[in-house]
């Protein structure tokens, strides 16, 4: 879920590279606006204080996640694998997710913002893997996940059905409200009521409860 408010002062950034390098040596740019530090981590990537977000970049972020203690800190993956898998096990850790080649600079930047704010961030194709992996699940677990959604759902206003629907695609409260000609600060009121009607700790769990792939609820993996 995407968040471009810009925070009060630029972030510090921890970078894990499971594999090599990184490779985006013209991020963050001088003049970015959010990050301000940046500290390269070595294996076994303990995490320093004083750190906001850590990127981690890798070929599999199914088992850098089983290994991986960040103390507290928000995560986002950087890596090519889009299989619904990945993104899954990512975005159930609350971890953001942005695959190679389907972000641009500005958007890791937004993404580090978003982490901050409680907010998961995912690129376009993650979005598309989390939807088809929900959408693939097989027929009985699907109607029986289909009819508990629709009943999750019911208890949401037009309005907020509209929200959230935005939301699940990857939108922050500041982009949902150009979208729907709203206030930030309404579909923040919005995401606050919403939560509360699905027993939600915040919009990764939304989105997974809107979207039938809460953890008890089996996703068909590619």
């Amino acid at each position: 879920m995407r968040s471009t408010e810009r925070p009060s002062q630029r972030l510090s950034v921890a970078l894990a590279c499971a594999e090599g390098d990184w490779p985006y040596d013209d991020w963050p740019a001088p003049d970015d606006p959010y990050v301000g530090r940046v500290v390269r981590l070595s294996p076994p990537f303990r995490v320093p204080g004083g750190v906001d977000v850590l990127v981690v970049h890798c070929e599999d972020p199914v088992a850098v996640l089983r290994g991986l203690d960040a103390g507290g800190v928000p995560v986002i993956f950087v890596s090519p694998r889009r299989d619904t898998e990945a993104v899954v096990e990512a975005f159930r850790s609350g971890a953001g997710y942005l695959a190679e080649s389907d972000y641009c600079a500005q958007m890791l930047s937004s993404a580090v913002v978003a982490a901050t704010v409680g907010h998961t961030y995912l690129s376009p194709s993650a979005c598309a893997a989390l939807r088809d992996g929900v959408r693939r699940m097989p027929t009985s677990v699907a109607v029986g996940a289909g009819d508990a959604v629709e009943r999750l759902r019911s208890l949401l206003s037009p309005r907020e059905r509209q929200v959230m629907e935005l939301l699940s695609t990857g939108l922050g409260a500041q982009e949902i409200g150009l979208r729907l000609r709203l206030s930030e600060k309404t579909v923040r009121n919005n995401l606050s009521n919403i939560y509360a009607k699905l027993d939600a700790r915040g919009s990764t769990d939304a989105v997974l409860r809107w979207l039938g792939a809460t953890p008890s609820t089996p996703v068909l993996r590619t």
